[in-house]
């Protein structure tokens, strides 16, 4: 058997001029996640991430904290998060300045702009079912590394860890959205979600693991 683990990256910074940028929570829990993935004794085969900034710096955070020493990170664009700000931005009476809600309010927008989007709507740089294939890509290229021993970590954001679990559970067509977004919303920073990979195929074994993480140091965005 090999895995695939699946990290969300760490806290980025909601409401600041770059949210792309991790704050120092984002720092503490990938620090956090790496020491814990040691002590139970993983060591990568392969380790890959997004193109995000966010996404770089938490396996950064996960280097230091684990003290892994190889093999080289590798950068997979296929892993990024979907333009979350274009979709809002399409959503219809938005306000002037909607990263001024508070965090629960811009949550209830977020959700709703992302049902029009899953829906099917039209003028997006990436439609949902564009996000869905290069997903399945990455993964199925992720999957034919992860052979028997090896172990694969990749560190990427909630929507892609969400529609992959949906994926893996069976979950497809009209489903599938309502499935991704329950997923999505309960993903916490630096969750670690675990992919089987063996002879009986590719099994998702856990969702959203956050055992490393206590009090101030569990979020959600």
């Amino acid at each position: 058997m090999g895995q695939l683990l699946l990290v969300r990256h760490g806290q980025a910074s909601f409401g600041a001029d770059d949210y792309d940028v991790l704050s120092q929570t984002g720092w503490q829990q990938g620090r956090r996640l790496g020491a814990h993935l040691a002590a139970a004794g993983v060591r990568p085969t392969v380790l890959l991430r997004g193109g995000m900034r966010r996404h770089r710096e938490t396996l950064e955070a996960m280097v230091q904290g684990a003290g892994w020493s190889g093999p080289a990170v590798e950068e997979d664009a296929r892993w990024d998060e979907f333009d979350h700000l274009g979709v809002v931005a399409r959503f219809p009476d938005l306000p002037a300045d909607p990263f001024s809600l508070d965090r629960k309010e811009f949550q209830a927008l977020f959700e709703r702009a992302t049902e029009l989007w899953t829906a099917g709507g039209d003028g997006y740089d990436e439609s949902w079912h564009d996000f869905g294939a290069r997903t399945s890509a990455a993964l199925a290229d992720a999957v034919a590394r992860s052979g028997s021993g090896q172990t694969v970590v990749v560190v990427t954001s909630g929507g892609v860890v969400g529609l992959v679990a949906a994926g893996l559970l069976g979950v497809s067509g009209a489903a599938l959205p309502d499935t991704w977004q329950r997923l999505n919303t309960v993903a916490v920073n630096s969750g670690v979600s675990r992919v089987l990979v063996g002879p009986r195929g590719t099994r998702l074994l856990t969702f959203n693991e956050h055992e490393h993480l206590a009090g101030e140091l569990l979020t959600y965005r």
